[in-house]
């Protein structure tokens, strides 16, 4: 797909892996909108990198089939949906609560899989589509920790490999991407970016794969992308 005036969507661009991609998006001459639940800090990285701020949070059910309609109108159509927006909880199964669960899998599953529904009509309807998840190593392999966060990714894993054989013959290219461990906000209390490590990925190693994938002739297409630091 050429890049040039394709509308995309990036959920969670206000920082992090979403951020990065949008600015290199917009640098290719696509034109993105990006989300976050912060409205200030939304509209001034969105001033910064020139994308379009839609203020919303994803789990937020009641407010996603108007979001989208307001994207698809802000930006005059859709071309491609990068699910990027995710939360995390970490605890050892005997601390584990309930509330995690609901809190994680609000963002990470059910309102990433509400807001991809609003948008996919609009796909069907123009036969052609790109939707990119963001997952995580984690939505292949456990680890201590992870019970609530791992869960939700190989959730996200699943419905991936659902909308990927229900969608191709609408066109619609389901992707999936799986960073490991990135120098970002993600996890932070404070959502201040982590500092650069030498051994850790950087979200512009993520951006890069983003475009790659959406750059790719529409004639294919890659299911599932895993993204591994070198020398971690």
């Amino acid at each position: 797909m050429n890049l040039q005036n394709k509308k995309i969507l990036i959920t969670g661009g206000s920082s992090g892996i979403g951020k990065a991609t949008a600015k290199l998006l917009v640098e290719a001459g696509a034109k993105v909108a990006i989300t976050g639940r912060n409205p200030e800090k939304l509209d001034k990285v969105a001033q910064e990198i020139g994308a379009v701020p839609i203020a919303f949070d994803i789990s937020n059910y009641d407010v996603l089939e108007a979001k989208a309609k307001e994207t698809f109108d802000a930006l005059g159509g859709i071309d491609a949906l990068v699910n990027n927006a995710g939360i995390g909880e970490f605890a050892l199964l005997g601390d584990v609560k309930v509330e995690m669960f609901e809190k994680v899998f609000a963002t990470n599953v059910f309102g990433l899989a509400m807001l991809t529904q609003a948008f996919v009509k609009y796909f069907k309807e123009q036969n052609h589509g790109n939707i990119i998840n963001i997952a995580s190593t984690a939505s292949q392999k456990g680890f201590a920790y992870g019970t609530v966060y791992s869960a939700s990714k190989f959730a996200l894993r699943s419905m991936t490999e659902c909308w990927r054989t229900e969608l191709r013959k609408f066109n619609i290219r389901v992707i999936q991407i799986n960073p490991s461990e990135v120098t970002t906000a993600f996890g932070n209390t404070d959502r201040e970016e982590r500092p650069e490590e030498v051994r850790k990925l950087r979200p512009i190693e993520i951006a890069h794969s983003i475009k790659a994938a959406l750059e790719m002739d529409a004639r294919g297409f890659i299911p599932e992308l895993t993204v591994w630091a070198t020398n971690p």
